[in-house]
C-alpha cells in the first residue's frame, strides 16, 4: 500500500489475502492463536534485518537488504490483515480508537521530543 492508499486498500488487501488462503484450502489452520504465532515470527524475522546495525538507518542496508526488509513487511501486514479478517476487527477503526487513547496519554505540548513512556513524564 502507498501512502496515498485510501480506506478500501485494506479491504482490497484483506480479499487479496482471502483468495490466496483459499485456494491452498489454508483456512482451517488459521486460528488466532497460530495467525499471532506467525506474525510473531515474522516481526523477529524483520527483526533480525536491523539486529547489528549501528542505527538501523536506510542507508546501512543497502538495495538486497532493503528488498528482504520489504518482504518481510509485507509478511507481517498479511498475517495482521489475517487475524482482523478472522477476528472481525476493523483495522482502520482500531487505529482511529488506539490513536485516541495515544493522543489522551501523550499530549503533544507534553512529549514533544521526548521518547519517554507515559508514565515516566506524568507528573513532571
Amino acid at each position: 500500500m502507498s501512502e496515498a492508499a485510501g480506506p478500501g486498500e485494506l479491504a482490497r488487501l484483506r480479499e487479496l489475502v482471502r483468495t490466496f488462503v483459499d485456494e491452498r484450502d489454508w483456512d482451517q489452520f488459521h486460528t488466532p492463536k497460530n495467525l499471532s504465532s506467525a506474525l510473531a515470527v515474522e516481526a523477529a524475522e524483520l527483526l533480525e534485518h536491523f539486529q547489528w546495525l549501528q542505527h538501523g538507518r536506510i542507508e546501512e542496508l543497502g538495495d538486497e537488504k532493503l528488498v528482504q526488509v520489504r518482504h518481510e513487511m509485507a509478511d507481517v501486514l498479511v498475517y495482521l490483515v489475517r487475524l482482523a479478517d478472522k477476528l472481525d476487527v476493523d483495522l482502520m477503526a482500531a487505529v482511529e480508537e488506539k490513536m485516541l487513547l495515544n493522543r489522551a496519554k501523550y499530549p503533544a505540548d507534553k512529549v514533544r521530543g521526548d521518547a519517554r513512556k507515559y508514565y515516566e513524564y506524568k507528573d513532571v
